[in-house]
């Protein structure tokens, strides 16, 4: 009939077995994928470019560090320190961790390319922890990093040299976990003085809000990341009774984007990345206005093709990111 206006198919996709998950009679949810675990590396004999170990953070919350320190760092002037990238892995605030396979090969790259340390944390999840859980323990690491005595950060890690990043909801946790640094730093001057913060590197954030924006809509039925699979995400892991438009979901509100005034004051930069094949993209994009709105300077990466994760495990959108990455922390430095 013409003169209706269009609406759109409803999605086929049953978000639970989208994401093999269940949900328990408590609220908990059973997590049913085989993702692999690898154990860490730490030992210096062994012929590999990366070096891991295990660092426990909070043991009563269960949260733990993976480190990865570039194997050929060892062999090179030791008054040369690295950066040192603080990273939150993705998974819609519900599922991985530091140990996922995919993730750790992540952070072995990461590490070898932009030849830097990495500090992946693992945080609680939700709906076990929901948010604002995974900041605190975001604001605990870094606290953790700056505080404990690892010789690995100690003898090769650059304090003054850190950035904050994470992919997807990582990414997500990053921003709010730089906000609150932001926020504190202004209230009280010492605050992680001795851990200098330059910068936020968000690949492909978490984001949302109540109404459907235009990338949802044209890949409403996308095969990798739906938008009703980020609803249930969102329904799993937001406090009980809010909605999309919290600001946790949604940046462009609450009290949030006054925090960025601080950041501008702190002389951050913040590089955001996507792809057009992202349904969060145009979330993403308002993310990153919001940021130049305040004056902060923004690097913003946004590439044809893709899909969300690509820059986890599509090894060419990985490598793209990477230079990038490496040139953005180039560029803080000076």
């Amino acid at each position: 009939m013409s003169g209706q206006p269009f609406s759109p198919p409803e999605p086929m996709i049953d978000p639970f077995l989208h994401l093999k998950i269940s949900l328990n009679p408590d609220g908990t949810i059973t997590r049913l994928r085989g993702d692999q675990h690898i154990s860490p590396s730490p030992n210096p004999n062994l012929p590999i470019p990366v070096l891991t170990k295990d660092m426990s953070i909070n043991p009563s919350h269960n949260t733990t560090a993976r480190i990865f320190l570039p194997r050929k760092t060892l062999d090179h002037n030791p008054f040369h320190k690295l950066p040192i990238i603080v990273y939150f892995h993705g998974g819609g605030f519900i599922l991985f961790s530091a140990a996922s396979d995919f993730l750790h090969d992540l952070c072995i790259n990461l590490a070898n390319d932009v030849n830097s340390i990495i500090v992946s944390i693992d945080y609680r999840l939700a709906p076990e922890h929901r948010l604002p859980a995974a900041y605190d323990d975001a604001m605990e690491a870094l606290h953790w990093i700056k505080t404990q005595s690892d010789d690995w950060l100690k003898n090769y890690g650059d304090y003054s040299n850190c950035y904050i990043m994470g992919g997807s909801a990582g990414a997500n946790i990053a921003y709010n976990a730089g906000l609150r640094v932001a926020a504190e730093t202004n209230v009280n001057d010492d605050y992680l003085k001795s851990l200098k913060i330059r910068g936020l590197i968000l690949s492909q954030p978490f984001f949302g809000s109540t109404k459907r924006v235009a990338s949802e809509l044209r890949l409403l039925n996308d095969a990798v990341l739906p938008p009703h699979v980020c609803d249930l995400m969102w329904e799993l892991s937001l406090p009980i009774g809010v909605d999309r438009d919290h600001e946790y979901c949604n940046p462009t509100v609450g009290d949030s984007v006054g925090g960025l005034d601080r950041v501008r004051e702190l002389g951050w930069r913040v590089l955001v990345s996507g792809c057009d094949g992202d349904p969060l993209m145009d979330h993403q994009m308002a993310l990153a206005r919001v940021i130049e709105e305040k004056d902060v300077v923004v690097v913003k990466s946004f590439t044809e093709g893709g899909c969300h994760g690509a820059e986890v495990r599509d090894l060419i959108k990985q490598k793209q990111l990477h230079d990038l990455i490496k040139d953005f922390i180039s560029f803080s430095q000076n």
